[in-house]
């Protein structure tokens, strides 16, 4: 595949900003859409706009079977062991916040400890921070080094018999790293602790085995990679998630309704109350099939890792910029930078190149935490997609170079 045929798929990328093409790098904010998923959700949207599961006729049959179909490609995707234990919600944010409050129903008591790591995006913090608060829990916090790297030699004497759950991500939003999430699984394993990983970066840019991972609940949001809007999945161990309580009550999640009583549906149903976003759960195998066609391409890929090379080597060699996530190996590094420059407002950077055609992200990160470890305010992070051009990379390159000096 050729990254510019693979363009040609992606109807936004040929559009102009300004005037100018536009060069899209804040993919680890939300992918572009290629034609197949907007095909896909129109299809549903306009032939079988109907509730799934509940009902007999033609138009819901065919949108349950989408549903499922989507799910069970998921499934495939992270290689999980069944259906059932792949859940759908409006998100990783969403994903995490159901297991932060249903495994705290289940799991958590006053005194016991829940452990996160330094470089987790808020939606990895808060909902745990919530949790304790409500449980009478203790937070404690995995810290990184100064090139980015977890201090996972840390983690075992951080753990006691209070450990509860640890939670990570598997690549830092911010960072870029991909984080030893393996390695990580076992040493908690080994005392008994179950792990959360955050995969809103790890499934687009990571072959994702949750088996061999060794992962008990593994989160993603569908809009990273190239899916709709408002659309994610948790993935649970079926045994931990059946010990779970419902984080939502109404339609669909239920067994039986009684005043005196109810009784709830099997999995994954309990934890998917109300009517799902049907339309865009969907287009979450097209999205996916897409991913992997791309992630099995050997020439692609490598041109892929020759783009981030020529990156990390420009951005690395100016001693004008401070690099955020930097990989001792580079088969770790993904080709996402945050970075900062001396003397210059990292948003002011980001309102120039945007009048260059550059679609960059600028400011926290939803990462406070980490710009608190490194004394800045904000960051600017470029981050790319199959469909990101060498071409692309030296045009940012440039225009990076002429908004420092125009700002300095």
């Amino acid at each position: 595949m050729d990254p510019k045929e693979i363009r040609n798929l992606f109807p936004a990328l040929s559009r102009k900003v300004y005037g100018k093409s536009l060069v899209y790098f804040d993919n680890a904010a939300t992918a572009q859409r290629p034609q197949s998923v907007i095909d896909e959700w129109t299809r549903i949207s306009s032939t079988c706009n109907a509730n799934i599961h509940r009902a007999v006729h033609l138009m819901s049959e065919e949108a349950t079977q989408a549903y499922e179909d989507a799910r069970e490609c998921v499934r495939g995707f992270i290689n999980a062991a069944e259906s059932s234990e792949i859940v759908f919600t409006s998100g990783a944010t969403a994903s995490v916040n159901l297991v932060a409050f249903s495994f705290g129903e289940a799991f958590v008591s006053e005194g016991d400890e829940i452990i996160v790591s330094e470089s987790e995006h808020h939606s990895d913090i808060v909902p745990w921070q919530m949790m304790c608060n409500r449980k009478k829990a203790v937070l404690k916090v995995l810290h990184v080094d100064d090139t980015g790297h977890l201090k996972v030699e840390m983690l075992e004497s951080l753990m006691t018999e209070r450990t509860r759950i640890v939670c990570v991500a598997h690549i830092s939003n911010v960072l870029g790293i991909v984080n030893p999430v393996e390695k990580i699984a076992a040493i908690c394993h080994g005392k008994g602790v179950p792990v959360l990983v955050d995969g809103a970066q790890g499934v687009v840019h990571a072959d994702v085995d949750v088996r061999k991972t060794g992962c008990d609940f593994y989160v993603f949001s569908g809009h990273k990679i190239y899916a709709a809007p408002g659309t994610g999945v948790l993935y649970g161990r079926k045994e931990l998630l059946e010990k779970m309580p419902p984080y939502m009550g109404g339609g669909e999640m239920v067994g039986t309704v009684r005043f005196d009583g109810t009784t709830y549906a099997p999995l994954p149903l309990k934890f998917e109350a109300g009517t799902q976003n049907f339309a865009g759960a969907a287009t979450l195998k097209p999205a996916l099939m897409l991913a992997m066609e791309m992630s099995r391409d050997e020439e692609l890929c490598r041109y892929c890792d020759d783009v981030r090379d020529y990156l990390l080597d420009a951005l690395m060699k100016d001693d004008r910029i401070r690099l955020y996530g930097v990989p001792e190996d580079r088969s770790e590094k993904i080709s996402l930078f945050s970075f900062t420059v001396e003397g210059v407002h990292h948003e002011d950077l980001a309102l120039i190149l945007d009048k260059m055609g550059i679609a960059v992200r600028s400011g926290q990160m939803c990462a406070e935490p980490l710009m608190d470890r490194y004394g800045v305010t904000g960051m600017l992070r470029a981050s790319l997609a199959p469909y990101n051009t060498l071409e692309e990379a030296e045009y940012f390159v440039e225009s990076l170079d002429k908004a420092i000096k125009m700002l300095r």
